[in-house]
């Protein structure tokens, strides 16, 4: 069995956290902008690379917000998500389908998490951070619903 390192990335403009919607199972999900590492690859190139493949911006990545994991015994997959700060340095997010099965681009407010379906599931660390209270970068396991 490997692991999954999946680094995402926390842009927030006029107080909305840019997400991608894919619909999963008839569900609606909010997914943080995000990819799998490479081989090879360090976190924040990885993200770099990731939003000019799947949005067309340029973004700077700054500091480590949170790192959790989530392991699904039934489906054998342990995946390791770490979450960065970040800002778009160049361009407007436009989804290119030809890297992403995401549906549309969603600008959700922090009041708006509460009822998204987000992953990976960080609603309530998401705003301890912003409310300056998430004490400690390591979250441990991820509640994650799946569809």
């Amino acid at each position: 069995m490997s692991i999954n390192i999946r680094p995402a990335i926390l842009i927030i403009e006029n107080q909305q956290i840019l997400t991608m919607q894919y619909n999963y199972g008839g569900q609606e999900v909010y997914n943080l902008p995000g990819g799998n590492l490479e081989l090879g690859e360090h976190l924040s190139d990885a993200l770099a690379r990731e939003m000019q493949e799947e949005l067309g911006i340029e973004v700077s990545v700054g500091e480590m917000i949170l790192v959790g994991e989530i392991y699904i015994e039934e489906r054998k997959k342990h995946t390791l998500h770490l979450l960065f700060e970040g800002k778009i340095t160049v361009g407007v997010p436009t989804l290119n389908p030809k890297e992403t099965s995401a549906i549309s681009i969603k600008w959700l407010t922090i009041n708006d998490l509460n009822n998204a379906n987000l992953y990976p599931n960080l609603t309530k660390q998401i705003q301890d951070y912003l409310a300056g209270k998430l004490n400690n970068k390591y979250i441990g396991k991820i509640n994650q619903q799946w569809f």
